[in-house]
């Protein structure tokens, strides 16, 4: 080739400085699988832990093609990619790089009184900041920051300023997700039980199977919450409320079921209430 036009210029560069590399669509987005790759048809290589190109030398599987090799780069698909190319992507992990990507004013001003400076490159919106170290990519770790290292790619904005730092712990503790926070069980306000004659059951455990499969239909209601609610209290207390095996326990699991799916303590009530009456008790 006589000229390399931008941004293969630019790619070939890089990737002569060991930043692995490939071609963006317009969306700054990677370019689709071939045909021979679509849909994973080949094995795909989603997984990947360290860059290189599919095995058809093809521009796939985004992130993972990434590559420093200028043959592949020149090859014949690969220019035609360049050619609809936007611009020049690069894959952080395999230049041993995390970046920070901050999206706005607030995620940057954040970033300056949390983070240790580093090396900075100008965004559309905001900044990249750029560590020596890798990590795992992560999205959406705070407001209007995202983490881009292993297993995915940035778009190449230039070389920056600044002096490059080792990745602090204070970047790495971002992507490690706090155990959810475990919601107090909601107050249950039980009616008595109701039911004064001789258990005509068998056994225990054809109430506890009732009940558990009451819970069990409330619990997975996912749409109309208030009608299951009450049907399910119908079809409890006509197995079991004229008896005297229904005990407040028992109600209080099918209340905490239903305030669970976010019926309040006062409806609760009155579809139980309403229940009884429909069936007489």
């Amino acid at each position: 080739m006589s000229e390399t036009p931008y941004p293969l210029h630019t790619a070939l560069s890089l990737a002569a400085s060991g930043v692995p590399v490939l071609p963006l669509r317009r969306g700054k987005v990677p370019f689709g699988n071939c045909p021979t790759c679509a849909k994973n048809a080949c094995g795909g290589r989603p997984n990947m832990k360290t860059p290189g190109p599919c095995r058809c030398f093809g521009v796939c599987h985004a992130w993972a093609a990434a590559t420093t090799e200028p043959a592949v780069i020149i090859s014949p698909p690969w220019v035609e990619a360049w050619r609809q190319a936007v611009c020049v992507g690069y894959h952080p992990g395999g230049a041993r790089l995390t970046v920070v990507d901050l999206d706005n004013a607030d995620a940057i001003a954040w970033a300056q009184g949390a983070l240790p400076a580093t090396r900075t490159v100008p965004t559309t919106r905001g900044e990249h900041w750029i560590y020596r170290g890798t990590m795992a990519s992560s999205n959406a770790v705070r407001p209007g920051v995202d983490i881009k290292s292993t297993m995915s790619y940035a778009r190449w904005l230039g070389p920056g300023t600044g002096t490059m730092t080792d990745l602090p712990e204070a970047v790495r503790a971002l992507a490690v997700k706090e155990p959810p926070t475990v919601q107090p069980a909601p107050h249950v306000t039980v009616p008595a039980p109701v039911g004064k004659g001789e258990c005509r059951h068998r056994s225990p455990a054809y109430l506890e199977r009732g009940i558990a499969m009451a819970e069990q239909r409330i619990t997975e209601a996912r749409s109309a919450v208030h009608t299951t609610v009450y049907r399910t209290f119908l079809a409890v207390l006509s197995a079991h409320g004229r008896c005297g095996c229904l005990t407040d326990a028992h109600i209080a699991r099918l209340f905490t079921a239903a305030q669970a799916k976010g019926e309040s303590p006062r409806h609760c009530t009155d579809a139980w209430t309403n229940a009884r009456t429909r069936l007489g008790l």
